[in-house]
């Protein structure tokens, strides 16, 4: 048997107007892909460089194909765990051993697991941070849509969160919501916010504080549960975890791949642990694997391929919301 042959490319997806955050605006989607050719047999894995954690597109790209030998001397998805760190690189790659081994198989990647079919999903979607009034018209917009996930900023030139969160759930009154705060909230404002959280009726609040601060959420009264998303990474990172939060954002280009990820999400639950699975802005290439964790998720995020201009082909199906199976042809 031949061993697969590895090629790198980094691609550029147009995001539907802009995506802003606490950390600023992005008009496109700057993903990496790792594919694997074997006798007739194509696996693919797609990641997101993320700067936030020191990563960069040009590095994630060479870290893959500074494998490619590697790969051709037999270097499989075990070896792959301690041959890269974890982060966007061995996510692209551990993905495509993943679609590979279904293609060579026939069977799909949640047979091979014993999950269940990731069909049917209910992903949020994602509102971008503004104005109070341009997050309400926003809302309005997207109020059929049953979860809708608010990004915040704090406080600063275009308004409050307390505003923003009273604003949302006035347009919005029958969605569920999830707020991130992207690590925007400090200590003396987190109160104010968590109470004014609490009067929305929101099911979830990611990362209300930054990363290395999570002590602070151990010794509060938490009226809503509270997910870490900057402060989780992989199966390692989950102890420090435990006692500050009421759940984790589990996304692959953190965790470095599926095989970390459905780890980790094991891991999770056995601790007590609520479940997310979320995304970075991607195409419908980035979703599909983690839709086999999301299958079983206490919350799903993965409304990246919603948000952009256009996405691959074939992609993912949404009817609204409601995410269908990956197909073969897209992944796994």
């Amino acid at each position: 048997m031949t061993v697969p042959d590895l090629t790198v490319a980094i691609e550029r997806w147009p995001i539907a107007g802009s995506f802003t955050i606490s950390r600023g605006s992005k008009t496109e989607a700057v993903v990496v892909t790792a594919t694997l050719s074997q006798e007739g047999h194509v696996g693919r894995g797609e990641c997101v460089p993320y700067a936030r954690y020191g990563e960069t597109v040009e590095g994630v790209a060479e870290a893959i194909a500074g494998l490619t030998v590697a790969v051709a001397n037999g270097l499989d998805r075990m070896e792959l765990q301690s041959a890269l760190a974890p982060g966007a690189a061995r996510n692209a790659l551990d993905c495509a051993f993943w679609d590979l081994e279904a293609k060579r198989s026939g069977q799909r990647v949640w047979e091979q697991l014993g999950r269940p079919v990731p069909d049917g999903l209910i992903t949020a979607y994602t509102l971008s941070v503004g104005t109070p009034q341009a997050m309400a018209e926003a809302a309005a917009k997207a109020q059929h849509r049953p979860l809708l996930k608010v990004k915040l900023a704090g406080r600063n030139e275009t308004g409050s969160d307390d505003d923003r969160i009273r604003a949302v759930r006035a347009a919005a009154p029958e969605s569920e919501l999830i707020i991130d705060a992207n690590e925007a909230w400090t200590e003396q404002d987190l109160p104010h916010f968590l109470d004014a959280c609490a009067e929305a009726r929101v099911a979830l609040i990611e990362q209300p504080l930054p990363a290395g601060k999570d002590a602070l959420l151990a010794d509060m009264v938490r009226p809503v549960p509270v997910c870490a998303d900057e402060s989780a990474h992989d199966l390692a990172g989950l102890p420090e975890l435990l006692g500050r939060y009421d759940a984790i954002n589990i996304k692959l280009d953190k965790t470095g791949g599926l095989t970390e990820a459905l780890a980790l999400a094991d891991a999770a639950r056995d601790a007590g642990l609520k479940v997310m699975v979320g995304c970075m802005l991607a195409s419908s290439l980035a979703m599909a694997p983690a839709m086999v964790i999301a299958a079983d998720a206490d919350f799903v995020d993965l409304d990246g391929p919603l948000l952009l201009d256009r996405d691959r082909a074939p992609g993912l199906t949404f009817s609204g919301s409601v995410m269908a199976a990956p197909p073969r042809a897209l992944w796994g």
